[in-house]
Formats: structure tokens, sequence, C-alpha cells
């Protein structure tokens, strides 16, 4: 009897041993995709033709991301009316993308301001360090100001979602780095769209996504919309009368 209790007891810790061992496992972050901007050479080749066909005017606010803006496409004109807006949103993108394609996504259009959402998927994707992204922002400022040197750069915090709430503490550690960054130029603004998607207890809305627990549905999108509309009225309504409409 004795001898059987102890085979019962060893059969047991190994059980729970090995299930400890699959969870840690389980636990671990996958290693991350590499971040390869040329697979969105299609996609900005696609604005380009659209372009030669309806040219985009000049003054106006482009605003470029990766799915959040992308999925916005076929109501954001009307969502940030009376703004004259470019979008150009690529799904799945990251800050280094658009930091390569900015120039093709934004420059080439002489706006008189820019609207940037990355970091998303940098943080719950690729696992990018949050001091990677911000950089990689401010690469892209660089970029922009160096072509147009008075044109006022928006940059979006990275926004909760249910579906990627384990990469959360990143995300805020990225939207905090950016917030420092943005204090330090007078022509960049940090739009916070992350605090209107908390409940009271600054936990992230459950109501406020599609099925994929990521992308918002139509009431997350209306809260997102104007989030972002106030702010930009806000800069850049007194300047809509110059847009060149031609």
């Amino acid at each position: 009897m004795q001898n059987r209790l102890i085979v019962a007891r060893i059969t047991v810790s190994l059980v729970l041993g090995l299930t400890t061992l699959a969870t840690a496992h389980s636990a671990q972050p996958t290693v991350p995709p590499t971040i390869d901007p040329l697979r969105y050479e299609e996609a900005v080749l696609a604005f380009e033709s659209h372009d030669s066909v309806n040219p985009p005017p000049e003054g106006a606010i482009v605003i470029t991301g990766s799915s959040s803006i992308r999925r916005w496409h076929n109501s954001i004109v009307k969502d940030l009316a009376p703004l004259t807006i470019i979008p150009r949103g690529f799904g799945g993108s990251t800050m280094k993308d658009a930091l390569h394609f900015i120039d093709r996504l934004a420059i080439k259009y002489r706006p008189r301001a820019v609207v940037v959402y990355e970091g998303d998927n940098d943080t719950g994707r690729y696992l990018v360090p949050p001091p990677t992204i911000v950089d990689q922002f401010s690469q892209i400022v660089d970029k922009i100001h160096t072509a147009l040197p008075e044109t006022r750069v928006y940059v979006l915090s990275v926004k909760p979602s249910v579906l990627r709430r384990p990469f959360w503490d990143k995300a805020r550690e990225t939207n905090e780095l950016l917030k420092k960054l943005v204090a330090r130029n007078d022509l960049l603004t940090y739009i916070d769209v992350a605090r209107p998607l908390l409940d009271a207890n600054g936990e992230v809305m459950t109501d406020i996504f599609v099925d994929d627990n990521l992308h918002l549905n139509e009431k997350g999108t209306r809260i997102w919309a104007a989030t972002i509309k106030a702010a930009l009225m806000k800069g850049e309504a007194q300047f809509e009368s110059a847009v060149s409409k031609d």
C-alpha cells in the first residue's frame, strides 16, 4: 500500500511538473518576424497610381499608419470634415515601415500637417523596444522637417485593445516616450487616443472592437474619430482656407 502511494505521488509530481513546464513555455513570446518595408511596395504603388488620376491638393493633412488608419479610409474624410484629408494607411505596418515610405506617403504631397499612427504592431506583434519605435518616429520628423520645415506633425498614442492586453505595458512605455519627445518641439503634437478607450477603472473597454478584439467597431471608431478631430480642429482649422484645391 505504501509503495502504491509513493508511486502515485511521483506520478502526480511528474504530471504537475510537465504541466508547469508547458505553461511556462507557452507564455514565452515567440520570435518576432522580421520587418521588411518592401512588403508594402505594391500598396504604395497603388496610392501613386491613384494620385496620377486624382492628384491630392497641396497644403492638406496626410494621415498615415497601420490598419487602424487603413480600415478608417471609407469614412475618414467625412469623419474629419471640414478638414482636407489625404488618407494613406497601410495595414500591418510599423514605425520602421512608415519611416521607409514617408517620402512617398506624405512628404511629396507638401502637406501642412502629417498625422502618424504606428506602434501597435511594433509592440504587439514584432516586439520592437519602445525606445527604438520612438527613435524611428524622430527620424520621420527629421525627414519631414528637412523637406518641409514648417509642417506640423501629430503622433497618435498606441491604442489599447483586448487582444494585445499582454503587451499594454510596452505600449504605455512607448506612449510616455513619445510624449517626452513631442514636448521638446513646438511643431509636434501628441494626441492621446488611448485614454478615451478606457473605462472608469482604467481598463480597455470590451464593446468597442470587432470580433478580432483588435480593430475598432463603429462605436470605437466614433470615439477614436472624435478624439482625433478635436485635436486637429484646434491646430489646423485656421489653415484650411489656404489648401490648394485646383
